[in-house]
Formats: C-alpha cells, structure tokens, sequence
C-alpha cells in the first residue's frame, strides 16, 4: 500500500522518537511518496528555524531520500490531496488543515497517537 508522507510527517522522527518507517510498516505500508513540493518547504524550513525544529527539518529531509520522489510544485496541501486522490494512497499528516481536506475527500489518513506510534484514521 501507498502512503504520502507530509513534511510535519517527515518530522516526527525528532520530535516524538517515532520510526515513522517502522511504524507504516506496521500499519501495512511498503511503497513511501514525497511529493517535491514537501521537499522544497522542508528545505525552507532547515533554512527558516533554529534548533530543535531546525534539527527536526534536517532529519526529515535526509529520510525523505527513502520514498519516491514525485514531481508536484505548488502549495504542498494541495499538492498532497491531489496526488492521494490520483494514487489511491494514504497520507501521513498531522496538519489539522490537510486532515479535514483529505476526511472530506474519503483519503485514508495516518497520524500520530498518544505521542508514540502512528495509526489510521
């Protein structure tokens, strides 16, 4: 099963110590999709924070480099729910924005529970 991971996906790793690799694994997923509009705003982000966040921007933009790259410019939200609806696939998020967009348009959506692992919602 397809999964698109978005960047706040990306950048759980750091923030909450989750595998998100071995979590969607868990949950079914073996093909990851990052849209290049996701890679061009974490690459903004590394540029944009400091810290923690920026550190988390990093992590996530190595990691990206395991899922297949497609192409895709625009706003990332809608970059993301097109390429969902086009692909059949789920998509990793936790933007509140992107969760009701992809409810609306019946695209299954992972997400981050109690902190510490993903599951489908």
């Amino acid at each position: 099963m397809k999964v698109i991971i978005d960047t706040n996906g990306f950048m759980i790793p750091v923030q909450f110590k989750v595998d998100i690799f071995g979590e969607l694994g868990r949950l079914g997923y073996d093909e990851f999709v990052v849209p290049q509009a996701v890679v061009n705003e974490l690459k903004s982000l590394v540029k944009k924070y400091r810290g923690e966040s920026r550190t988390a921007a990093k992590v996530g933009l190595s990691l990206s480099d395991r899922c297949t790259l497609v192409e895709g410019a625009g706003i990332a939200d809608d970059v993301i729910l097109q390429l969902a609806l086009d692909m059949d696939a789920a998509v990793l998020t936790n933007d509140v924005g992107l969760v009701k967009r992809l409810n609306d348009a019946d695209v299954s959506v992972v997400r981050l529970r109690q902190k510490n692992r993903l599951d489908i919602m």
